[in-house]
């Protein structure tokens, strides 16, 4: 058993929390077997003192995610108990083989208190049963397991890939769902239904947000970085909308781009001095980071993958649940689905928030957060698929691939598509206006 003596790979780790022996990949999960999750199970409180579990019939990677590996999991206890699954889903924050998704091991910390916060009562949503979390700070590795949602079965819809809705029947009716479960998760915070536990586990510490996903350029940088863009859409026109490829929408992007690096502090600054704007929120709601089922004749969900759940701007949750969405959804139905966010959000404890306010958020999220990473994404595209320069377009077969290749291009559309139709240098006057 190796803890702790090789910092480029680990097999177990003192968790912070129990301080079992946690398994840092699968095949530690293996060696540590039946003792180490009924130990694990009961320290958790998820096992009862009596009970234990007696087999692993199932230990089998999957594929899945863009970090740590997983598993999935099936067991046998020694009887049954309420509302503890035998098929299970292991999520690792490490992945040793691929620095790439290794790189990102500290995102589960969040999943792993969400996983506690999800056992108050009174949580709103649905989320997978938590059996196990813990995490060792030092090293950025720890491991959650819950109970497996069984996608296209027992009236559970088939896992959506995101970016992908036009293979959907009733795309808009999902983001509803999905907007719904943000909305009623961040009302519940402001309630206070979910504290002190949602206070202590997520403490809102401004300067640390602050520092978040900063754009990490210099004006030269931004200057080549826009060039970049607009080398690849004048080589691979096929791949940008034609709206989004002009001289002149290029020429303004970089324009505003630079004003808005320049003023990065102040935008961050904006988008958290109105407090009822701020909730615990999910960070990345994508469709396939979701299940869903019919009930009481109108479509539910429950929400998946609570990496980087935490304190902030509802508009950064409302983002990340819908940029994987359509133009034809951005363009024709975001007005309905933010009315939907705000009357679920007052009905649930969060006071009603001003939609025009709230759509400057979005804006201004939007363009921070696209500046400080999907910039970089023609670069990114042609690196993990080199196919794509002869793909007839963003739905060619070519792109089933490599996923995160589409869905950044997806993702980067999106992005470019609101920036000009909501012309977010206009958004950045008026903060600078209420700012001076």
């Amino acid at each position: 058993m190796k803890i702790l003596d090789d910092a480029a790979f680990l097999d177990f780790v003192p968790g912070d929390a129990t301080g079992l022996a946690i398994p840092a990949h699968g095949a530690a999960l293996r060696e540590a077997g039946v003792g180490f999750l009924t130990e694990a199970f009961r320290a958790f409180g998820s096992l009862n003192a009596d009970n234990r579990v007696t087999q692993i019939r199932l230990l089998e990677p999957c594929a899945f995610g863009s970090t740590g590996e997983k598993y999935f999991l099936s067991v046998d206890y020694a009887y049954a108990q309420p509302h503890l699954p035998g098929d299970l889903f292991v999520k690792f924050s490490r992945d040793f083989g691929d620095a790439f998704r290794d790189r990102r091991r500290h995102e589960l910390e969040a999943e792993i208190r969400l996983a506690e916060l999800s056992r108050v009562p009174e949580f709103p949503i649905a989320v997978p049963v938590a059996c196990f979390a813990d995490f060792h700070q030092a090293t950025g590795t720890g491991m959650i397991i819950t109970g497996r949602i069984d996608f296209g079965e027992n009236g559970i819809e088939p896992m959506h890939p995101k970016c992908m809705d036009h293979e959907l029947d009733a795309p808009l009716e999902h983001y509803r769902a999905i907007v719904t479960a943000l909305a009623r998760l961040a009302g519940a915070h402001k309630a206070g239904v979910l504290s002190p536990q949602a206070e202590e586990l997520f403490p809102f510490e401004l300067e640390s947000v602050l520092a978040e996903d900063p754009i990490g350029l210099d004006a030269a940088g931004m200057r080549e970085r826009v060039a970049r863009f607009a080398d690849f859409a004048g080589r691979y026109p096929q791949l940008i909308p034609a709206h989004l490829r002009t001289e002149e929408f290029i020429a303004k992007f970089e324009g505003d781009a630079l004003r808005f690096l320049q003023n990065e502090r102040v935008v961050k600054q904006y988008l958290h001095g109105d407090g009822a704007f701020i909730a615990l929120c999910h960070f990345n709601a994508h469709i396939d980071n979701a299940w869903f089922w019919r009930e009481d004749g109108g479509l539910q969900c429950g929400l998946l993958d609570w990496q980087r759940a935490r304190q902030m701007n509802v508009a950064y949750s409302l983002w990340g649940g819908l940029c994987g969405a359509s133009l034809e959804i951005w363009d024709h139905h975001l007005g309905e689905l933010l009315d939907l966010f705000i009357d679920e959000f007052h009905a649930h404890g969060g006071v009603r928030l001003d939609k025009a306010e709230l759509t400057l958020h979005l804006n201004l999220y939007t363009a921070m957060i696209g500046l400080a990473g999907l910039i970089n994404v023609p670069q990114i595209v042609l690196f993990r698929l080199p196919e794509a320069a002869n793909a007839s377009g963003p739905l060619d077969p070519v792109f089933s691939k490599q996923e995160s290749a589409r869905s950044f291009l997806h993702i980067f559309t999106i992005f470019l598509n609101l920036w000009q139709a909501h012309d977010f240098g206009a958004s950045l006057d008026l903060v600078l206006a209420r700012s001076a």
